[in-house]
């Protein structure tokens, strides 16, 4: 029985010195290896400046939002997080699911890509929705309402386990509300596709919601549709038509688009002129008010009108814009019979944008079509 013990105790010698180990060693040796990311290609983008997305070896992604200089890293399932990554940048675990989605044109986008199922939490309650399957779904119950961005259900995100927050830059508002968030370890993303100064580049966005869902190519194909209708309607010539877009606020200030904004480009692209054409902000805001006075001496003899339903849910006639209004009967476009209105889901369609332009378009060139997102007033 000694000799049986010293063999094996000189066997266990020899192995250690020959640096065999054991399989659960060799398993935890392999996963301390460190890891580190390799570059392999970015995202093609073609009129976005807002953002970039770049590939890296192994599944990794790195989608940056160049205007707020965060980047956000897509760890493929079962990976580890990169060692060389830098501390600020933001961890978000595939698979991707249970989403709070505040961004109202981020949903339009989730229900182009067909990535509805990865969306668990909205901000807004199902009648509040013009995006048809996201009231779809929230009647449905697959979606529930966790409080507006300002007040979000911290309670509920957290025992539903929320895994991402999309928010718009109305966040910046309530600074708080991120805080919180990532106090319980919900990672925000912020995305700024309405600092955009290209319809398209808005819309482009979808290629980055599409890298963060694992759908590439079917945000590809969504956004060449737009391209292909907007490219179609500036094919045909300019109209020469000038326009002014605008909505009267509760204190009875214009609120109107700054000449740089989505907008006006939209009007540009369709064939027109935006009115007022020096309209701008020192800050990236879209629109600015300005009293009447200054509007209707800028705006009085534009071509056409066209009232934002954006806030107050817009108008039915002339005569109730002229009750919100009253120098608006001395336009121009009011005595010719082209006073037009936006309908009240125009602004949840990020999409829309190639819809828009030709709505715009056959406004301007007198085309008896039907309208999309454009309704004239009598």
């Amino acid at each position: 029985m000694r000799l049986k013990r010293k063999v094996f105790l000189l066997i266990a010698g020899l192995l250690i010195l020959n640096g065999c180990s054991s399989p659960d060693s060799s398993y935890e040796e392999k996963n301390d290896k460190k890891v580190k990311l390799e570059y392999e290609s970015s995202m093609e983008v073609e009129y976005a400046k807002g953002f970039k997305v770049d590939y890296y070896k192994e599944g990794y992604k790195v989608l940056t939002v160049n205007e707020a200089k965060t980047s956000y890293i897509v760890i493929p399932e079962g990976k580890k997080v990169p060692d060389d990554i830098d501390k600020d940048m933001v961890v978000i675990n595939q698979p991707l699911k249970d989403i709070y989605m505040v961004s109202t044109g981020v949903m339009d986008m989730f229900a182009g890509l067909d990535a509805m199922d990865l969306i668990t939490f909205s901000s807004k309650k199902a009648d509040e929705w013009y995006v048809d399957k996201a009231k779809e779904e929230m009647e449905n119950g697959n979606i529930v309402y966790a409080g507006k961005y300002s007040k979000p259900d911290y309670e509920l995100l957290v025992a539903k386990n929320c895994r991402l927050a999309i928010e718009n830059t109305m966040i910046s508002h309530s600074p708080q509300v991120i805080e919180k968030m990532e106090s319980f370890n919900i990672p925000v993303l912020i995305e700024y596709a309405s600092y955009e100064d290209h319809p398209l580049g808005r819309v482009e966005w979808i290629k980055f919601f599409g890298a963060l869902t694992d759908k590439e190519d079917k945000a590809k194909d969504v956004f060449n549709i737009q391209k292909e209708k907007v490219n179609k309607v500036i094919e045909d010539t300019k109209t020469g038509k000038t326009v002014v877009f605008f909505y009267v606020t509760s204190n009875g200030l214009i609120s109107t688009r700054t000449s740089s904004d989505y907008i006006a480009k939209m009007i540009e692209l369709a064939g027109g002129t935006y009115l007022p054409e020096d309209v701008k902000s020192d800050t990236k805001k879209a629109s600015i008010n300005m009293p009447v006075e200054e509007f209707y001496n800028k705006g009085k003899d534009a071509d056409y009108i066209i009232y934002s339903s954006a806030i107050d849910g817009g108008v039915k006639s002339v005569d109730e814009l002229v009750k919100k209004c009253d120098v608006i009967k001395n336009f121009k476009a009011v005595k010719d019979g082209n006073v037009w209105c936006t309908t009240s889901d125009m602004y949840q369609q990020s999409l829309s944008a190639g819809d828009m332009i030709s709505d715009i378009h056959n406004m301007l060139t007198g085309k008896d079509e039907e309208m999309v997102y454009l309704f004239k007033l009598k």
